[in-house]
């Protein structure tokens, strides 16, 4: 789970460095993604996984739709606000999930959990900069808000994703996870002859890490860690991911959050494990 965290925390340096639209860096990620999880499969003999049965390709569609939805927004938010900040803002998405539950499947939520909301948004507030004297060198007002609304709008479609995920009891993760890069490749097919193709090779090693690091080796490491591992744990160690970015932010770019934003951070993180784990 650690190694997996500290992963996912250079997605950011790569879609910077990238430098693509949105949809041809969510595009590669899929096309590189799926090439990398079927090696895996391959290898740890988990293909018949991919067969789908029933309403499971209904699922995986939806799903994978979402995801690319979820991934453009948080690619294109990146530039707009910066890693540190879309990465937090972005893990906002349990308290929606806690939300669907609450309102719509009737689900129960203790008096503790409702206050961690509160603190959870609260935190998000001060996380954003928009209050508290937080700011971030070349980010224009408009700009860096469209930025915030894209990550709360990409944090909405991956809540999305885990709650139509949790209704379907036959395919695994594994496949899940494949299936959604599958269909992202097809969507977005179009996109490099509408946006342009990436022109150089560092352009394309970026794109590939994305795929093969942070799609199918993360994705690997992480569903052999969540399965060793309790739930509170699990809750946890899914925090290194953020963190990573905000000190790999500071350490590559030179951006650092001010000490409201991450006092904001911290009260996120708190919030947001107690909402995972009661």
């Amino acid at each position: 789970m650690i190694a997996g965290g500290v992963l996912l925390g250079t997605v950011g340096v790569f879609v910077e460095e990238a430098n693509q639209h949105p949809l041809v860096t969510v595009l590669f990620r899929c096309a590189f993604g799926a090439l990398a999880l079927l090696a895996w499969g391959v290898a740890t003999g988990r293909t018949r996984e991919l067969r789908l049965r029933g309403r499971s390709g209904w699922i995986v569609c939806a799903t994978g739709c979402l995801m690319v939805v979820n991934w453009a927004l948080f690619f294109a938010a990146i530039p707009r606000t910066s890693i540190a900040v879309a990465t937090v803002v972005f893990h906002i998405q349990p308290v929606w999930i806690m939300v669907f539950g609450a309102l719509v499947l009737r689900e129960h939520v203790t008096a503790a959990q409702k206050a961690a909301t509160a603190v959870a948004l609260g935190g998000l507030v001060l996380t954003t900069g928009l209050w508290g004297g937080g700011s971030l060198a070349g980010a224009s007002g408009s700009d860096y808000l469209t930025g915030l609304l894209m990550c709360l709008g990409g944090s909405l479609s991956y809540a999305g994703v885990t709650i139509i995920a949790k209704t379907e009891k036959v395919v695994t993760p594994f496949a899940l996870a494949w299936w959604q890069c599958a269909v992202g490749m097809l969507v977005l097919l179009w996109v490099p002859w509408a946006h342009g193709w990436p022109s150089d090779a560092a352009a394309w090693a970026w794109l590939a890490g994305l795929g093969v690091l942070h799609t199918g080796l993360a994705y690997a490491i992480l569903f052999t860690g969540m399965a060793c591992l309790t739930l509170g744990r699990v809750a946890v160690l899914q925090y290194v991911y953020p963190l990573m970015a905000v000190l790999l932010d500071w350490a590559v770019y030179g951006r650092m959050l001010s000490a409201t934003q991450l006092s904001g951070v911290g009260l996120m993180a708190l919030a947001l494990f107690v909402i995972k784990t009661r």
